[in-house]
């Protein structure tokens, strides 16, 4: 029978009158013990769990104050979970993260403080169970959910058990102008970097929209051909062109495709959520890139010209840009011809400006019409005094009627009505005039001073006299113009 009880064991088991079988469920491992006395006293101690600091425990909240929630998790006291140890979000209210009677989890963090409290941490436990999640998904290249919590400098904080930051640039496709809607949303995100020492989470949400979509670029790229015309909508506006969502996938109008006339920025033409109709140039399958045309899609004033003008009919236009040369004048909008020195006037002329100034409303003859080159040689001296220029094929009002709003009103020092007509020359009488003398008195000085000014100088040296000469100078000048141009390609990115 001693053997039975293990050694210490005293004959009385028992208080008086009481006898002990061999049977008494009391003296079952875990339910009884002997106390100091030598007495069998019930084993409470064998009755709680074991726990360890650092372990995730499982229990029921009894208790909701301001400022801690106390939790059940079998253990001889309950355990304490400070306000701050609640949640990653910043002043919360206990009430609104947890409710009495709700089962959580939570890190033991010390077993006995000062006070002889077990105080746990539910954060803590979020984090641990959520850091092994992240990781599984970061590995695997699956998507993760959190809620948005924060709005901050340069993106999103989101709750994923972990504070998980997602840039602006990677919220979604398109860069988001209003951070604030996404306030409160759950978001579905891949995690791109992950650092455990600095428990650093960095997440994007494009990748995840990229993917969902990548089976719709495939499709869209399966069903345009070059040459299709499609209806689109700006998505985005850059200093080389614009970027138009096919819906579901960009594709680029670069700036030379934007207009038949000369644009200086896609924004003069175009601004973002304008809906658009373009012509399909060109489509890279292995790069998945469209090229876009819009001025494909507009009618082309070249076979405006080609349709209603021939050599030797008068024409009206606007003198665009003044050049050493000759001028550039605008006969509808996106064809410019150039009148040669040598065609601008009957006499002799050394510098254009002394003839024509920007902005000029004029009539030139058409000399020669380059189809494959799209070049316009125009005269202004050989268009006869009276003669009366066709009607615009654009069906567009008289430039004669319409004055340029453009130009400051430096450029035109004189009225038009005091200017002499184009291919004439001025009047000797005018001269004779003491009245108008004196009033060019001041022009000619000026004109005395600017000799000095190598502009002028480079001005006044003899011009080419001939059409070709004046095509190698324009030449020269579009090589100069598609150098700059150069510098404007596009970079490698991805429509």
């Amino acid at each position: 029978m001693f053997g039975a009880f293990g050694p210490g064991y005293t004959a009385r088991l028992v208080m008086a009158n009481d006898t002990v079988e061999m049977t008494d469920p009391r003296l079952e491992e875990g339910v009884w013990t002997i106390g100091a006395d030598g007495e069998l006293v019930p084993d409470y101690e064998s009755t709680f769990p074991t726990i360890n600091e650092g372990e995730v425990v499982h229990g029921t909240v009894v208790r909701v104050d301001k400022d801690e929630v106390l939790v059940d998790i079998g253990y001889k006291s309950e355990g304490v979970i400070p306000v701050a140890e609640l949640s990653i979000r910043r002043s919360v209210n206990p009430a609104d993260e947890v409710s009495v009677g709700e089962e959580i989890d939570a890190l033991v963090m010390t077993k006995e403080d000062a006070e002889g409290r077990l105080i746990l941490s539910k954060k803590r436990a979020r984090f641990e169970l959520a850091w092994k999640r992240i990781e599984a998904a970061a590995e695997s290249g699956e998507a993760v959910l959190g809620r948005v919590i924060e709005v901050v400098k340069g993106g999103l904080i989101l709750d994923l058990g972990v504070r998980g930051f997602l840039p602006a640039s990677l919220v979604d496709i398109r860069r988001v102008q209003d951070l604030d809607e996404f306030m409160g949303t759950e978001l579905r995100s891949k995690v791109i970097e992950l650092n455990r020492s600095r428990n650093n989470v960095v997440l994007s949400r494009r990748a995840v929209l990229e993917d969902e979509r990548k089976e719709m670029r495939q499709a869209i790229l399966d069903r345009l051909n070059p040459g299709d015309v499609v209806d689109g909508q700006i998505s985005n506006i850059v200093d080389f062109g614009a970027f138009v969502d096919l819906d579901g996938m960009d594709g680029l109008i670069h700036i030379s495709e934007l207009s038949w006339s000369h644009v200086n920025h896609p924004s003069e033409v175009l601004e973002i959520g304008q809906d658009v109709k373009v012509k399909v140039l060109d489509i890279d399958r292995d790069r998945q890139r469209i090229s876009l045309g819009l001025k494909q899609t507009q009618s082309d004033p070249w076979q405006q010209v080609l349709e209603n003008y021939n050599e030797e009919d008068v024409v009206e236009g606007r003198v665009t840009k003044v050049v050493t040369f000759g001028a550039f004048v605008e006969i509808l909008p996106g064809v410019e011809g150039l009148v040669h020195i040598s065609e601008l006037a009957q006499h002799h002329v050394e510098n254009p400006r002394e003839v024509v100034s920007q902005g000029d409303a004029v009539n030139v003859l058409i000399l020669e019409v380059d189809a494959e080159r799209r070049r316009l040689s125009l005269s202004l001296k050989r268009v006869e005094e009276g003669a009366e220029p066709l009607p615009r094929a654009d069906g567009a009002e008289s430039v004669h009627l319409t004055p340029n709003l453009d130009l400051s009103e430096d450029v035109f020092p004189a009225s038009t009505a005091d200017a002499p007509e184009a291919g004439t020359e001025p009047e000797p009488e005018a001269a004779d005039e003491p009245e108008i003398e004196a009033s060019d008195e001041p022009e000619a000085a000026a004109e005395l001073e600017e000799t000095d000014d190598p502009a002028l100088e480079l001005a006044d040296e003899p011009a080419p006299e001939s059409d070709a000469a004046a095509e190698a100078d324009l030449a020269s000048e579009s090589t100069a113009d598609s150098d700059a141009a150069a510098g404007d390609d596009e970079p490698d990115e991805t429509a």
